[in-house]
């Protein structure tokens, strides 16, 4: 017999299409931003590029840092914003908190710092003006390969096959790109391909210590101490 009461069903609140962290989301927006600002310099701001050469002669340390947040063009700087809103929010979602805002800025920082200094190494006398995030977003590339398939925080190690894989996969194409010179917006222009992998090993190696020391408190975030695969 029909029950003319209505019947109640559990319905939860609907899920947010978009749950990018957004200290992860500021920093993919800052990019063009900064760049549109670029614009308006003098030169275009290439005084803050950073040049190899420069930095063993004792002058160029501040390029270190500001050449990050330079572009070559438009497509550079949207290729960039849009792999930093690709691949920062699973690094953001670890450093959760006060501490985390600071902490992922820092990450993000200290890998393109890594990117600039091992391009002088391997390029100690030119004098080419070097500029972009691309060294930091492929730092942030890095960490988040290690915690691609992870719904619990817990780090692939560096070991881990599949890691190994996609990690071979995309310096491959990151070298290609670099024998080809393509930068999109920015005709005649070299790739330095040779920054983005610093970053991208710098990522890869960061992640698990400075995750252990931001995270949340509770949750283990590094690999096994006998770099077995995690637990999913």
């Amino acid at each position: 017999m029909f029950d003319p009461e209505p019947i109640l069903t559990n319905q939860s609140s609907p899920e947010p299409i978009f749950t990018a962290p957004p200290v992860a989301v500021l920093l993919a927006a800052s990019l063009p931003v900064l760049f549109w600002l670029q614009t308006g310099l003098a030169d275009g701001g290439l005084s803050l590029a950073f040049r190899p050469a420069w930095l063993w002669r004792g002058d160029g340390w501040p390029g270190l840092f500001t050449s990050m947040f330079i572009h070559a063009g438009l497509g550079h700087v949207a290729m960039n914003a849009t792999a930093a809103l690709a691949f920062g929010p699973p690094v953001a979602r670890l450093m959760p908190g006060a501490r985390g805002v600071p902490g992922f800025l820092a990450f993000y920082i200290l890998t393109g710092l890594a990117g600039a200094v091992g391009y002088a190494l391997v390029h100690p006398d030119s004098a080419d003006p070097l500029g972009g995030a691309s060294a930091a977003v492929f730092g942030l590339m890095g960490a988040a390969f290690r915690l691609l398939g992870r719904r619990n925080g817990v780090l692939r190690p560096l070991t881990d096959r599949r890691f190994l894989v996609m990690a071979a996969v995309i310096m491959t194409v990151n070298a290609a790109l670099g024998a080809i010179g393509l930068v999109p917006g920015a005709v005649g222009a070299r790739v330095a391909w040779e920054a983005h992998a610093f970053g991208f090993v710098a990522g890869a190696l960061l992640i698990g210590p400075w995750a252990r020391r931001l995270g949340s408190r509770g949750r283990s975030f590094d690999s096994p101490a006998d770099l077995r695969d995690p637990p999913v």
